[in-house]
């Protein structure tokens, strides 16, 4: 975390709000490799927060942007939600992988350009407030904590010799996501190997070229591991045998019958199928959510005819949502208690944010070519189900 930053921050530092577009890219790259966007808040939430309060960002604006951030990185490759999605509905993963590139662009781009003009907006209508008390004679008290500039400007540009020693610092790590695509798109390796070797490369670079792991921390390293794989794999059995049961009842047939009886029109479905996940993913876990409801959701909308990597964009989008739904998104829990805030003033940060994200999320669900173009382009044909 501390090497992307120093990265980020020394790409970025030039430009005004340029430590908004280098904190959102860090949460969105961190929550693309842990697949949970709670992790990425715990992980780089505080480090990011201290850094954005030291440039003169105030405490709202920051929390409202990370919490929000923590999310955002599950649609793009080599998320484990998009591999958990494409296992259980049998869609091509490589062409659910290449269909939320866009759309996870699409959700990173709306967070910075609606942060940007949130902060400038503030920092302006200060500019008057401050213009106007010295026009009535008014002496100007100095602003509390959170009264701070809410943007910062442009600090000194980083030279080149900077930007080098922090890309050499770094690289090994931006470099991760290149190989791992590299190897699976290329055809040189399957799903299953492809993290076998991500695994090996990341061994290599924090043992042996960084040095902040030794041989004598890998015991401790899987102490850590077991009761996470292990709870993670409870929760998947209970998932997928609550899955079995609703498929052997047949009710995926019987909602088809329904909604086809009922909703004549694809764009209601979605309306209808945005609204569900929605308030799944506020109450389940992304994992759970997607071995319960794919089953149950995924044929009502391929019987609308609808791309199946677009449905699941669709369906993972609106699960990424779910973490920032008041009261019991999953984010929120984890943001008050890594910011140290009360959850009702969290929900007034935060809520911004989700609405902006709605909005993308609706472009996303309506826009279909933003899904299927560059899934087109590789050839991957409309991900049809294998």
């Amino acid at each position: 975390g501390q090497r992307l930053v120093r990265l980020c921050t020394a790409l970025f530092s030039r430009y005004r709000g340029g430590l908004i577009i280098a904190a959102t890219l860090i949460c969105a790259y961190f929550t693309t490799f842990t697949g949970a966007s709670g992790v990425t808040i715990l992980a780089v939430g505080g480090l990011l927060a201290v850094l954005l309060a030291e440039n003169g960002f105030r405490k709202d604006l920051s929390t409202g942007l990370l919490t929000a951030s923590g999310s955002i990185g599950l649609l793009f490759p080599p998320s484990l939600p998009i591999i958990m999605y494409g296992v259980v509905s049998q869609t091509n993963i490589k062409a659910m992988f290449a269909g939320g590139v866009g759309p996870g662009v699409l959700l990173v781009f709306a967070v910075i350009a609606f942060a940007l003009v949130r902060a400038r907006r503030s920092e302006r209508g200060r500019r008057s407030e401050r213009g106007r008390r010295s026009e009535q004679g008014t002496a100007v008290a100095a602003e509390p904590s959170e009264g701070t500039p809410a943007v910062a400007g442009p600090g000194a540009p980083a030279t080149l010799q900077e930007i080098g020693r922090a890309l050499r610092h770094a690289g090994w790590e931006v470099a991760l996501p290149v190989i791992i695509l590299g190897l699976l798109f290329g055809g040189v390796t399957n799903l299953v190997e492809t993290s076998a070797i991500a695994v090996v490369y990341l061994l290599v670079v924090q043992m042996v070229i960084h040095r902040d792991l030794s041989v004598r921390d890998l015991p401790r390293l899987f102490a850590k591991a077991a009761p996470i794989i292990g709870g993670i794999l409870v929760i998947l059995g209970v998932a997928k045998a609550l899955s079995f049961a609703i498929v052997d009842a047949q009710v995926p047939q019987a909602l088809v019958q329904w909604f086809s009886a009922h909703v004549s029109s694809p764009y209601v479905f979605l309306i209808l199928f945005n609204l569900a996940l929605l308030i799944a993913g506020c109450l389940m876990d992304i994992f759970s959510a997607i071995v319960v409801l794919a089953p149950l959701l995924i044929p009502i909308g391929l019987s609308y005819d609808l791309d199946p990597v677009h449905l699941g964009i669709i369906f993972l989008a609106n699960l990424e949502l779910g973490y920032l739904t008041p009261p019991v998104g999953l984010n929120l829990f984890l943001a008050s208690y890594r910011f140290e805030i009360p959850l009702a003033k969290l929900y007034r940060t935060t809520l911004p944010f989700l609405a902006i994200l709605l909005v993308s999320v609706l472009v996303i669900t309506y826009v279909p070519p933003l899904t299927t173009t560059l899934v087109n382009l590789l050839g991957l044909s409309g991900g049809a189900v294998n």
